[in-house]
């Protein structure tokens, strides 16, 4: 019974995360001994990882069916800070016939196309489901044992990983041939039912007192053609959070003021740039700030925020923190920090990667990925936070947001960047935060 459940945390290699997924994984073994069972497999993603890829769980299933093809009936995924009810999950998966192919999950689902899921399905975006990752989502046996088939048969094509959960959904499905997500409610985000069998409620980690605002550094990249509307809106939203701010452009400004690093600006890529503000931050910067935050200028960004987030951080370690995506994970690969949601550095990651040598092979290239390809080269994980967006409050399904207190957003096009900070990210709803407040406020939008 139990013991047919294998349970996959996650994980991250970073130490305050796995600490977490190891939190994690003594409770639900403490639940099972209190049961008087066998005890069930727990595995944690980031001691499997014998390639950059594991988080992106598809390539695990050959391994998944080879060790766990003919003695278990399920395989159920979680995040760290999932709580799983042992006896509700185990009455759960009972309902369902262990020999079919089943996905289950709690659905997430689009309400208008968007962008991080290449505007899939543009006509009907609500009608395709994919699980919200932070509920749990479980796999039976026969349909892991399917996809490490098709997966021996036709190799992962080396592509990008953006948002995992979506894509995951998508390559089960497989255009119809496979199981579609089949909803769960006793897979659940909050505890408001007491039916649940999985709850979520972290939704902004601190672990002490905020980091000083002194000890961040921002460092905003611009150009001139932007001097005009984007600076005024990081002047008139987050800009006053931060205690040591910097714009870096292709020309001088006195008024702004911005700084022109004499790196010609790109149409894209800004890798020059990138590498630039990186240096100046390490040579230049005599207090030896210990975080750098390098974003666009059309980030929105709650650094009140991230200064209580990054208290579960140490900085002596080299920790290179946003939103995580994924270039050719299937076929080697490596993972990196999308830009537009912003990049956070200790100085610690910094000083390792001067230290390389690795750098751009053009000014104009992709400043997150060259960073990405950087970081894989040293051995230097790259650590995902949830609550930094590469895109708007609308790209993301509304269910999803939750259970975030969101850290950043991306991108001024169709909305008003004004309004999506003073809802989204303002520190005044801080401090009186209740789920119920933060629904309320934003249905209204």
């Amino acid at each position: 019974e139990l013991q047919e459940v294998v349970f996959v945390i996650q994980s991250q290699s970073n130490s305050f995360h796995s600490k977490r997924a190891e939190d994690l994984e003594r409770n639900i073994l403490k639940q099972a001994e209190e049961l008087g069972k066998e005890l069930p497999r727990v595995l944690l993603i980031h001691q499997m990882d014998r390639h950059d890829g594991a988080w992106t769980i598809l390539p695990l299933m050959p391994d998944f069916s080879a060790s766990y093809g003919r003695n278990s009936s399920w395989i159920f995924f979680c995040e760290e800070d999932t709580r799983i009810q042992i006896v509700k999950l185990l009455e759960t998966l009972r309902r369902f016939d262990k020999s079919k192919e089943w996905f289950l999950g709690k659905a997430l689902y689009d309400e208008e196309s968007t962008i991080i899921h290449h505007y899939a399905f543009a006509e009907n975006p609500s009608v395709f489901k994919f699980p919200d990752f932070a509920a749990g989502w479980a796999l039976s046996i026969p349909l892991v044992n399917k996809l490490a088939n098709k997966l021996k048969s036709e190799p992962l094509k080396s592509d990008f990983t953006i948002d995992l959960k979506h894509e995951i959904a998508l390559y089960i499905w497989q255009k119809g041939n496979g199981p579609h997500l089949t909803p769960v409610p006793e897979f659940c985000t909050d505890d408001l039912n007491s039916h649940c069998a999985t709850t979520f409620n972290n939704f902004l980690p601190v672990c002490g007192d905020p980091v000083k605002k002194e000890d961040i550094f921002v460092a905003i990249k611009t150009c001139q053609k932007f001097h005009r509307d984007r600076i005024p809106i990081v002047k008139q939203t987050w800009e006053s959070e931060a205690a040591l701010v910097e714009y870096y452009s292709d020309y001088a400004e006195t008024s702004i003021p911005t700084i022109d690093l004499g790196v010609p600006n790109t149409e894209r890529g800004h890798c020059g740039k990138t590498f630039a503000i990186l240096e100046r931050f390490l040579n230049s910067n005599a207090s030896k700030t210990p975080w750098l935050v390098i974003v666009d200028d059309d980030t929105l960004i709650s650094v009140y925020r991230l200064r209580k987030l990054l208290s579960c951080y140490d900085p002596n370690e080299p920790v290179f923190l946003g939103e995580r995506y994924g270039y050719g994970l299937g076929t080697g690969g490596y993972s990196y920090i999308t830009g537009g949601g912003g990049m956070v550095f200790s100085r610690e990651a910094i000083q390792k990667l001067l230290a390389s040598k690795c750098q751009c092979y053009s000014n104009d290239a992709p400043d997150d990925m060259v960073l990405g390809m950087c970081f894989s080269g040293l051995g230097i994980p790259i650590t995902h936070s949830p609550l930094f967006h590469q895109a708007r409050p609308m790209d993301y399904p509304k269910g999803y947001l939750a259970h975030q207190i969101p850290i950043s957003f991306h991108k001024h096009w169709n909305i008003d960047p004004v309004k999506v900070y003073f809802t989204w990210l303002a520190p005044k709803m801080e401090d009186s935060f209740t789920e119920k407040k933060q629904r309320h406020i934003r249905e209204d939008l």
